[in-house]
């Protein structure tokens, strides 16, 4: 067993053990296998690219959780999970996308080696990382069990931050406060956009003084022109122009925690149209933090926002203004609980983090304003420092 350099302690680790365990006694649930790498990372340590592949933790009511990965990643889980090694079981590599041959058949003898294949046993139905083939395996391997969804089961245990998840997100913060400043420093006329990415890249790859940058969940965004109308186009060898605006959605990642702050430039003289969307932008911005406080309702920190760019605007905000954040994997930075929208009931409490992202795109222009924040004791505190405002050049 190597030496390890775990991000959290022990103490914090058998905490958030603890914490779900006592959820799945609330559910009835004996056994629970969880594929979504943050969830994975979260419960036990591990930390690597290999999500491409199937693999799991499985966390019993009793004892250590599994670290189920593919035999080549095994030293990976090794590296990095707090669990003795004997926790650490490497899959045959004749596992690996050679069907009818499946990892979860193999998994299916390692519950059965363990004395957890009975009963009832949770599986994120709903995560990008199982699949439809892997369920089936389980069902025709497991039949002293019975099967349930708990997709968000250890996602919402995520859900309020510890002091050291919140420092590392403030980390990021900061590096994601610098990579902007980089961008507003780099652009011009004539640059070309993977130009740009080299720079965001490599800003967040350096990180800060004393840290270290990390991969984002999401690759950069950086659409321009009419392209900002839709919010998840990346970039190409296009140059910048003059007369296009240009949002900026990208992240800043320590640890695998993410902070992502979108901000927008506009090349050369905005239109007063885009002027006074930015203007009420800003406002609904200012007016959801302030709703953004404990006791309050996810729903208050959506209707703040939408109700000002309405009023001012005439624009009607149809998606969400916001996710909770924290650590991720690709492909996504949110923790796919809670929402900031209308009818999300949820009560914000202190620890609590989120992206508040009111964007606004429209049928042949976008713009991105966003902030990410940790609820505080007494309201909301922002993860980064960039200047909260559409800039010109």
């Amino acid at each position: 067993m190597p030496a390890k350099n775990l991000p959290f302690t022990q103490a914090e680790y058998d905490a958030r053990i603890a914490k779900t365990r006592a959820e799945m006694e609330r559910r009835g649930i004996d056994t629970i296998i969880v594929s979504d790498p943050s969830n994975m990372g979260w419960l036990t340590g591990y930390d690597g690219w290999s999500f491409y592949v199937h693999q799991c933790v499985i966390l019993p009511m009793e004892g250590n959780p599994i670290c189920f990965v593919r035999a080549q990643d095994a030293n990976g889980g090794v590296r990095t999970v707090w669990m003795p090694d004997a926790d650490v079981h490497g899959y045959d590599e004749k596992l690996v996308q050679n069907l009818p041959l499946h990892p979860m058949q193999e998994l299916v003898h390692v519950l059965k080696e363990r004395n957890i294949s009975a009963g009832t046993i949770g599986v994120e139905m709903d995560n990008y990382w199982y699949s439809a083939q892997a369920h089936a395996e389980l069902v025709n391997g497991l039949t002293q069990a019975s099967l349930i969804d708990t997709t968000g089961l250890v996602n919402w245990q995520r859900a309020i931050k510890s002091e050291t998840e919140i420092q590392y997100m403030k980390i990021a913060g900061q590096i994601v406060t610098q990579m902007h400043q980089n961008i507003r420093e780099m652009i011009e006329p004539g640059l070309r956009k993977n130009e740009m990415v080299a720079e965001i890249f490599r800003s967040g790859c350096l990180g800060i003084e004393g840290h270290g940058g990390d991969y984002p969940a999401i690759v950069p965004l950086l659409p321009s022109g009419a392209d900002a109308s839709a919010p998840h186009l990346t970039w190409n060898d296009d140059p910048f122009k003059t007369g296009e605006a240009t949002f900026f959605e990208i992240a800043g990642c320590y640890k695998r925690y993410q902070c992502p702050t979108s901000r927008t430039i506009f090349l050369g003289k905005p239109s007063q149209k885009f002027l006074d969307v930015e203007k009420a932008v800003v406002e609904g911005i200012n007016a959801g933090l302030e709703q953004a406080r404990p006791g309050n309702q996810c729903q208050e920190v959506a209707k703040a926002f939408c109700d000002i760019l309405e009023n001012k605007t005439g624009i009607k905000k149809e998606s969400r203004c916001g996710y909770p954040i924290g650590i991720s994997y690709p492909p996504d930075w949110g923790e796919r609980t809670m929402s900031l929208r209308p009818g999300d009931k949820t009560i914000l409490q202190p620890g609590m983090t989120f992206h508040f992202i009111p964007a606004v795109w429209q049928d042949d222009w976008g713009m991105e304003i966003t902030e990410s924040f940790v609820i505080t004791g007494d309201g909301a505190e922002t993860l980064a420092n960039v200047p909260r405002e559409l800039f010109v050049k």
